[in-house]
C-alpha cells in the first residue's frame, strides 16, 4: 500500500478497502507504521517507540484493522507505561485496561503507539519538560493545542485516521481546531471515564477520539459508546443507537444560536470570528434559522467550577501509591498539589454550587435553541511557549483564566455535560486551520452529527493537507 493511498483514506475508507480484498490488514498496519515514523520525526508526538507487536484486538470487530493510537493521559492499556506527560512519573505501568481501552480492543482497532500530552493534561498546549514541544503539521513553529495534542498532530498529518483523546475543558476540541480536525466531545456519561481524571473529576472529562471526518466519529461512537452490561466492568457495550446512520439523516429546520463574543470578554481574533459567522451563513443557506444569541455564562463561576476537575487531578497525585517527586514536577502542578491540600469541604461545596450555576442557564438555553455555534478557539494556533505551564507565577485559578483566554468557548460544556463538536470550517490568511464549535442539548449527539455532516458537505475540508503529511 503506497503512502498516498493510505494517508488519503479515513477509517471507513480503509475498512472498505480491507473488506473488498483490495488490501490486507497487515498491509494497512505496515503503511501506518511507515507513516507514523515519517511524520513523527518532525512533529514529536509520540511518548514511546511504536508497539511491536500492536496491542491485542478483536479481528472481528466493527473497526478491525484500523490503525489507532492512545493518549498518555492515565493508566489506560494493560502493560503499557504511562507518565501523564510528567518527568516525575517513571516506571508506572497500567495493570489493567481502562474500560474504554477494552472497547477499543473489542472494536478491532490496531493500537500502535502512545501520544503526547502536557503534564497532568492541564494545558491547552502540548508542551512538557519531559517531552518538549509537539509541533503543528501546518506550521512547525506553532503548537497543536492540548491536551490531546500528540493525537491531533498525527491524525492531521495522515499518520492514522483516528486517535484516542479526552476532554476535560476542551482537550479534544482545542487540538481539533488547532490542527484542522473533527473533534467530538460526547455528552456526560456517553463513554466510560477513568478514575484518575474522569469519574473523579465531577463528570467534566469525556473520553473519545480525534478524527478527520464526521463519519469516522459516528462509526467510532457506535463502537464504544453506551453503558457497559450490568455486572461486566470490561466488556463491549450493548449496541447503542446507530450513530453511523445519523450523518445521512435530515435534522429538519433547526433553531440555531450563534455568538462570536467570549463570555469572559477577552478579544476574539477577527479571522476566527469571520469563519464562525460564515458557518452561520452556510447554515441559513441550508435552511436553518440562525439568531445571534448565547447562554449566560459567568466566567468567574466557570473558573470556580473548573477547580473541581483540577482538584480531582491533584487528589489523584496525593493518593498515588508513590507520590511523585515535587522537584521533578512543573510549576503549575506543584501549585496544584499545594492548593489541593489546602482545599476545604467549604471550598468544595462552593465549587459544586458554581457548577450548578453554570449548568442551569445552559440547560435552559437549549429549551429555546436546538444548536449553539461559536468559535472553538479565540485565536489562531499559538506559538510554542505562549502557554508556559512551568511558570511559577501562576495559581490554579490564574492558570485556568490564562488558558481560557486562548480557548474561551469550550469549558462551559464540560461543566454542563453537553455534547459539542469542533469542525475545521476555515483557514487563516497564514494558512492555519480555524475550528467552529457546535453544541447541542444533553444526549443529542445525533443532532450534532447530522448538522456536522451538512457542513462537511457544504464546506468540504478533505482536500486540505498540511505541509507535513504522510503522503
Amino acid at each position: 500500500m503506497e503512502p498516498h493511498e493510505y494517508a488519503s483514506q479515513d477509517a471507513v475508507g480503509l475498512l472498505g478497502l480491507m473488506r473488498s480484498g483490495a488490501v490486507t490488514a497487515d498491509e494497512v498496519e505496515a503503511a501506518a507504521r511507515r507513516a507514523i515514523e515519517a511524520v513523527n520525526a518532525e512533529l514529536n508526538a509520540l511518548t514511546l517507540p511504536l508497539f511491536e507487536p500492536a496491542l491485542g484486538h478483536d479481528p472481528r470487530g466493527p473497526l478491525a484493522g484500523v490503525p489507532f493510537l492512545i493518549k498518555d493521559s492515565q493508566p489506560f492499556a494493560r502493560g503499557v507505561p504511562f507518565a501523564i506527560g510528567s518527568r516525575a512519573i517513571r516506571g508506572a505501568v497500567a495493570s489493567a485496561d481502562h474500560e474504554l481501552m477494552a472497547r477499543f480492543r473489542a472494536a478491532g482497532l490496531v493500537t500502535l503507539g502512545q501520544t503526547t500530552t502536557p503534564e497532568m493534561a492541564l494545558s491547552f498546549a502540548t508542551e512538557s519538560v519531559r517531552y518538549g514541544f509537539t509541533r503543528n503539521p501546518w506550521d512547525l513553529e506553532r503548537g497543536v493545542g492540548g491536551s490531546s495534542g500528540g493525537a491531533a498532530a498525527l491524525v492531521a498529518a495522515g499518520a492514522v485516521p483516528v486517535a484516542h483523546a479526552n476532554d476535560g475543558a476542551g482537550s479534544i476540541r482545542v487540538p481539533a481546531a488547532a490542527c484542522g480536525l473533527v473533534g467530538l466531545k460526547p455528552s456526560r456519561g456517553r463513554t466510560p471515564c477513568g478514575p484518575l481524571i474522569g469519574e473523579a473529576a465531577f463528570g467534566h472529562s469525556a473520553e473519545f477520539a480525534l478524527t478527520r471526518t464526521v463519519r469516522d466519529a459516528a462509526h467510532l461512537l457506535d463502537a464504544v459508546g453506551g453503558a457497559p452490561p450490568v455486572g461486566e466492568k470490561y466488556a463491549a457495550p450493548p449496541p447503542p443507537r446507530p450513530y453511523a446512520d445519523e450523518p445521512r439523516a435530515d435534522p429538519g429546520r433547526l433553531r440555531v444560536a450563534l455568538t462570536t463574543a467570549a463570555w469572559s470578554g477577552v478579544p476574539v481574533d477577527p479571522q476566527v470570528a469571520a469563519v464562525t459567522v460564515n458557518a452561520g451563513q452556510v447554515l441559513e443557506w441550508i435552511g436553518h434559522t440562525v439568531t445571534e444569541a448565547s447562554p449566560a455564562v459567568d466566567p468567574d463561576l466557570l473558573v470556580e467550577a473548573m477547580m473541581l476537575g483540577a482538584i480531582a487531578a491533584g487528589a489523584a497525585l496525593l493518593r498515588a501509591r508513590r507520590r511523585p517527586d515535587p522537584a521533578l514536577l512543573e510549576a503549575v502542578t506543584r501549585r496544584l498539589i499545594a492548593e489541593t491540600q489546602a482545599f476545604t469541604a467549604l471550598d468544595m461545596m462552593a465549587a459544586v454550587d458554581a457548577q450548578h450555576q453554570v449548568t442551569r442557564p445552559v440547560g435552559l438555553f437549549f429549551e429555546e435553541y436546538d444548536l449553539l455555534v461559536t468559535p472553538t478557539l479565540g485565536h489562531l494556533p499559538a506559538r510554542h511557549g505562549a502557554l508556559d505551564y512551568d511558570d511559577p507565577d501562576y495559581s490554579m485559578r490564574s492558570w485556568l483564566r490564562r488558558i481560557f483566554e486562548y480557548g474561551p468557548f469550550t469549558a462551559p460544556f464540560n461543566v454542563s455535560g453537553n455534547p459539542a463538536i469542533s469542525l475545521p470550517l476555515g483557514h487563516s490568511r497564514e494558512g492555519l486551520p480555524i475550528g467552529v464549535q457546535l453544541v447541542a442539548a444533553r444526549d443529542r449527539e445525533d443532532l450534532l452529527l447530522r448538522v456536522a455532516a451538512q457542513l462537511e458537505q457544504a464546506v468540504p475540508w478533505h482536500d486540505r493537507k498540511p505541509p507535513v503529511h504522510a503522503d
